[in-house]
């Protein structure tokens, strides 16, 4: 795995999982942000989304990876932000398509729906896949000028 720092956050649907991967991240040498939650109490999904958000912007090259229950809703606030591509993604080949095509720069999973092995997978394959871009770059940049349009 690359030498990155990386920002994670959950709600408390995903705080196990998030724990869990970032022990496995440090493990791997990779410095982790950790942004929220810690506990079990139940909190807004779009706050910790807007948080990990506003950190990627902040870090420019720096990606984050974003937990609740289904990845769903984590997905949509992130995406809320017009510098942020947040792909919610279910196995390996997901996120590394994430990654190599659309040029992801958070990853959202579902605690809920996947287990620690494919999560960890998923954490694999999305920090080590490069964006290829190519005719790939062009459907990036069509998408800043449609979030320009829409303002």
């Amino acid at each position: 795995m690359k030498k990155r720092t990386l920002a994670i956050a959950s709600d408390h649907g995903g705080v196990e999982l998030k724990q869990s991967l970032t022990i496995y991240l440090q493990e791997s040498g990779t410095e982790v942000a950790d942004l929220g939650t810690n506990g079990s109490e139940s909190v807004d999904y779009p706050d910790y989304a807007q948080k990990l958000s506003e950190w990627v912007e902040k870090n420019p090259g720096n990606m984050g990876i974003l937990i609740c229950g289904s990845g769903i809703g984590m997905s949509i606030a992130a995406n809320r932000n017009p510098n942020i591509r947040a792909a919610l993604c279910h196995d390996g080949l997901s996120a590394s398509l994430s990654r190599r095509h659309n040029d992801a720069n958070v990853l959202c999973l579902g605690a809920r729906l996947i287990g620690i092995e494919t999560a960890k997978d998923c954490v694999n394959e999305f920090l080590n896949s490069e964006f290829e871009g190519g005719r790939h770059q062009k459907r990036i940049d069509k998408l800043s000028i449609l979030q320009r349009e829409s303002q």
